[in-house]
């Protein structure tokens, strides 16, 4: 399926490694032109994840917002996290009426104290709980970089929302778990 991953840090660009391995076609968004130039023309991302000398044909990247999202099944945001709810407010006009959205992000938002699965939902305005995923685990994003074994469990409201998100980053290496437990 054609997946979005809002971000092209180190943790972006691997889990977006780990959606390409899992057979989907991903496209990365980022802000920084080179990062942009050297995931879609060089399938290299030398300025957060040097580690990764080629990353798979089934990746590229775009600076668009709206060509970035266009089509996705799923957009999953690996934004920092205190930049979140502004970057985001941008794709709610475009984010397609269907599309799962799946949050990477850890930690509080230092302005409000809300959790991330909060701010991602309010930025969208108001995107529905079962349209809403969360990926936590012991995930180091070298690691997982590197194809080592990695375990990591999806949470939506909706079971069938998290079993959905689960197939498509399942690979030998990633093994996801499902829950409805969003904020555990």
């Amino acid at each position: 399926m054609k997946i979005t991953v809002l971000g092209a840090g180190a943790w972006g660009t691997a889990f977006g490694q780990v959606l390409a391995d899992a057979g989907n076609e991903v496209t990365m968004w980022a802000r920084e032109p080179e990062i942009v130039e050297g995931i879609r023309d060089h399938r290299h991302n030398a300025v957060r994840l040097p580690s990764v000398a080629t990353l798979p044909e089934t990746m590229t990247a775009t600076g668009d917002k709206a060509e970035a999202v266009r089509g996705a099944r799923i957009v999953v945001v690996a934004i920092a996290a205190q930049f979140a709810r502004v970057a985001l407010q941008d794709f709610a006009p475009l984010l397609p009426d269907d599309c799962m959205v799946v949050s990477l992000m850890k930690g509080i938002e230092r302005t409000t104290g809300k959790r991330m699965d909060e701010v991602v939902r309010e930025a969208l305005g108001g995107l529905p709980a079962a349209r809403f995923a969360a990926i936590s685990g012991p995930n180091l994003s070298r690691e997982i970089a590197d194809r080592q074994p990695a375990a990591t469990v999806v949470a939506c409201a909706d079971i069938d929302g998290a079993r959905m998100v689960a197939q498509a980053c399942g690979t030998p290496y990633f093994k996801p778990f499902v829950s409805t437990d969003v904020i555990g």
